[in-house]
């Protein structure tokens, strides 16, 4: 294994707190032979002690780990309102470093991927986008974009998704991407536990994160990624058609009937079709809409559809089989494959998959049980 926790920084830390290895293991909770092995470049520590020893010796991702390893990048599709904290990201951050044995047991990568080679959230470039990915899919501009479509386009392109139940309004991300960027692979995980209509959006938008590596946890990244989401799932083909019907309407309430029409029709968000109904109205000089985006958040709020969870598992919670069977026959994942060969292969514990997938130590168990059938 390689030795990734930068020791120098670590033991130099110790000293100036005046502590030992044992007082340190102590701290954390673990044995004085786990650190000792840390500091060997023996073992790694799992997220959640990665996480205790950032916050008790005050020390950031980068101070803790080699600098000879290059970093995960991790991005987050975070709740309404939600603040990525230094915790979210490094418990991220070792969630990526613990997936980095996994990735030899996926199938062999692509050699072809797509990428945007200058992404811009600019009006007619990012249509211009949009309409050759929609090409590539084999699709139409007024076609509905089908969840299968994406699923694809993740497969190809060695992203690797790894659906999860993290609880509805519980957790601070819908999504978490991270990026190895030394294996050149990247997993995705994606809530469930969320409702559909917004969730083919948190799609699109990692498959922009998936198209423009180059952009990876930056807020530019984010930008372009909500821009293409929006302008993929409702281009300006039907944009433009949206606005001209809506416009014929006299009243606010005559135009929410028709956007939410189209969502409907399209399976995805009131609010993504308002907006790309204003950002085709704005980029063409037109008039606005007499719906605000206050009008139209009343009313999504009292549509709301399904979760995918729900929609995808009766009853809740699915059983591990159910489980895993839809992470590969639904979301085209090969995830659960790879992992079933890591644990015959190397007798993984049952504590690299509550880490891995930041599950509790129950279900982790059922999991290890069914894996190992």
């Amino acid at each position: 294994m390689e030795k990734t926790i930068n020791t120098p920084t670590l033991k130099a830390t110790l000293a100036g707190l005046g502590w030992t290895q044992k007082r340190l293991a102590e701290e954390i909770g673990v044995t004085s032979q786990a650190v000792t092995n840390w500091l060997q470049g023996n073992d790694f520590p799992r997220p959640d002690k990665l996480l205790k020893l950032a916050t008790t010796l005050k020390l950031n991702f980068d101070q803790l780990v080699s600098s000879s390893v290059k970093p995960p990048i991790v991005a987050f599709r975070k709740k309404g309102g939600a603040k990525t904290t230094e915790q979210h990201v490094l418990k991220a951050l070792a969630m990526g470093v613990m997936l980095k044995p996994l990735v030899q047991y996926l199938p062999a990568k692509r050699a072809l991927r797509t990428q945007i080679p200058a992404p811009s959230t600019e009006y007619e470039a990012l249509q211009s986008v949009v309409a050759d990915v929609r090409e590539k899919l084999g699709i139409g501009m007024q076609a509905v974009l089908q969840y299968q479509h994406l699923f694809g386009e993740f497969e190809i392109n060695d992203a690797v998704i790894v659906p999860v139940l993290w609880g509805h309004k519980q957790r601070h991300e819908n999504a978490l991407h991270i990026l190895l960027p030394e294996e050149n692979v990247t997993f995705i995980y994606l809530n469930l536990d969320t409702h559909l209509e917004d969730f083919k959006f948190w799609m699109a938008h990692e498959l922009a994160h998936v198209y423009t590596p180059s952009l990876a946890g930056t807020d530019d990244g984010e930008d372009f990624a909500d821009a293409f989401a929006g302008a993929l799932l409702f281009p300006k083909e039907l944009a433009e058609s949206a606005y001209a019907e809506t416009t014929h309407k006299t009243n606010k309430n005559g135009q929410i009937e028709v956007l939410s029409k189209y969502a409907r029709d399209h399976k995805i968000s009131l609010f993504s079709v308002y907006r790309e109904v204003i950002n085709f109205a704005q980029a063409n000089n037109f008039g606005e809409l007499k719906a605000t985006d206050q009008d139209i958040h009343a009313v999504r709020n009292n549509m709301r559809d399904a979760l995918v969870s729900e929609a995808l598992f009766k009853p809740l919670p699915p059983d591990p089989a159910a489980y895993v069977a839809a992470t590969h026959n639904v979301f085209k994942s090969s995830f659960f494959i790879a992992l079933q060969r890591m644990l015959r292969e190397r007798s993984t514990a049952i504590g690299y998959i509550q880490q891995v997938l930041d599950i509790s130590l129950r279900d982790a168990t059922a999991l290890h049980v069914e894996l190992l059938k």
